[in-house]
Parts: structure tokens; sequence; C-alpha cells
């Protein structure tokens, strides 16, 4: 079974790689904007929060890991219960 759709690189962004990395052939762009951030403290990654209370994960490199795909996947049902519309 392959599992190519859990590894996307793109090497002509001018940002890439966004984050410090020791080997950038294994850096993953598919969660450029990382769906764990809404999680806030509870995302399970390196950040901080700045003087003014915003969260920096300038020093996260988690969702680019290319074998943490499942780990993000499957975090998902905490994002959906955020984004789930109250009544």
């Amino acid at each position: 079974m392959s599992d190519h759709f859990s590894f996307f690189q793109n090497m002509e962004c001018e940002y890439f790689p966004c984050h410090k990395t020791e080997d950038p052939s294994q850096f993953n762009c598919l969660f450029c904007y990382c769906p764990l951030y809404c999680l806030g403290s509870q995302c399970g990654g390196d950040f901080q929060y700045t003087e003014k209370g915003i969260k920096d994960c300038s020093s996260c490199s988690f969702p680019h890991i290319k074998n943490n795909y499942s780990s993000v996947i499957s975090r998902f049902p905490e994002i959906q219960k955020i984004a789930e519309e109250k009544k």
C-alpha cells in the first residue's frame, strides 16, 4: 500500500523550509498551516506564547516531520469538536 498522499514538498516555495531542519529532504509541506494550532496549549508541539499572548510556533517542526502524518490526522476529532457549531 502506498502512502504518497501523506507527504508533499514545495522546494520552490520562497519559505522552504520554513523551520530549521537537519534533513530538508524529509521536510513535509503538507501541513503548511498547522491544523493543530487551534488546539492551543494542547497541540503537543514545541511552541511559546508571546508577551501579547499570541501562540508562536516558529520553533515547532512537528507537523513537518514526514512520519508524523498519522499523529496529526489522529487529532482531527478534537479539531472537529472545536469547529462544531454550537446551537
